[in-house]
């Protein structure tokens, strides 16, 4: 991957509707090489994907919160924990740690009430748990914006 290969990633995290001409002036090539440099990009799995960034609110998913889960060490039961959080849509992140906690969660609901009745009837309920802490969100301090591309 080249200079030219990381300007175009650093453009595409920025705006990923940008047309195949905007981009290539941005990076300083003509339209068709830089398309097949952005193809070659996403045949390589450097590229995995272009998404819409929603407004959380407007889809009544603004209160979020992030939950530490312990679940027990044992194969079976991570299996299932990790199966189980595929089917809940609530949960928008989910990652298995090394040491404690053993999972964080990144959860969005429309408000406390939908976070309670989730954390009663599933988050609770899953097998293997052991542990459940949550911490709500205050304030959103640094949004994601993409991953830092070196030069």
């Amino acid at each position: 991957m080249d200079a030219i290969d990381r300007d175009i990633l650093r453009e595409l995290q920025a705006d990923g509707r940008l047309s195949n001409q905007e981009l290539a002036q941005r990076v300083g090539l003509t339209p068709s090489p830089c398309m097949r440099r952005v193809r070659q990009l996403e045949q390589d799995g450097v590229i995995q994907g272009y998404r819409a960034v929603i407004d959380p609110e407007a889809v009544e998913r603004g209160f979020e919160v992030l939950v530490s889960v312990e679940v027990r060490r044992d194969r079976d039961a991570v299996e299932a924990f990790e199966a189980a959080l595929q089917d809940i849509p609530d949960v928008i992140e989910a990652y298995r740690l090394f040491g404690s906690p053993g999972c964080l969660l990144r959860i969005a609901v429309a408000d406390l009430r939908a976070y309670e009745r989730l954390w009663i009837e599933k988050l609770t309920a899953l097998t293997g748990i052991t542990e459940v802490n949550s911490q709500i969100i205050m304030k959103r301090i640094k949004e994601p914006t993409g991953l830092p591309v070196n030069r």
